[in-house]
């Protein structure tokens, strides 16, 4: 299927690129987000006139983006969990806990936006993470883990 992407999307492409996606991928996920339309003339024309104003939205949306990756970073989540002799957990801290923590501090953060690339936490620890605001904003934060 032939879309017209309405913003960055990261190995895909950037705003205004004409893409041929699988069906599935654009009819589940991309078009029902508003990151892309489909690609038919009528689209296409009204694309073109509407260029300049969607253009300066993904603009703005970027610039917010910014000034909140500049606020979030180097900042500290405290989270407490009960903790064994040897200081692993019992369980463990995921990202949906990690943005109750930031919720917690004044910063509404997808739990999606949040990387954990070697997994969840399961031991008490100080742990950088990076929070993706925006396909060209990430922020370095520090989940510091602490036993009860």
């Amino acid at each position: 299927m032939q879309i017209i992407l309405l913003e960055k999307v990261v190995n895909l492409g950037s705003f205004g690129d004409l893409v041929k996606v699988k069906d599935g991928y654009a009819r589940n996920f991309l078009i029902p987000t508003g990151k892309a339309r489909r690609a038919t003339p009528k689209a296409l024309a009204e694309f073109e006139v509407r260029r300049a104003e969607l253009e300066a939205a993904a603009a703005e949306k970027l610039a917010a983006a910014q000034a909140v990756g500049e606020k979030l970073e180097g900042t500290v989540v405290r989270i407490a969990r009960k903790a064994g002799v040897d200081g692993r957990l019992f369980g463990s801290v995921t990202n949906y806990d990690v943005a109750d923590g930031l919720k917690a501090l004044g910063f509404d953060v997808e739990k999606s936006s949040i990387r954990m690339p070697a997994g969840p936490i399961k031991t008490v620890s100080e742990t950088p993470l990076e929070v993706a605001l925006h396909t060209d904003v990430l922020a370095n934060i520090t989940v510091a883990v602490v036993g009860e």
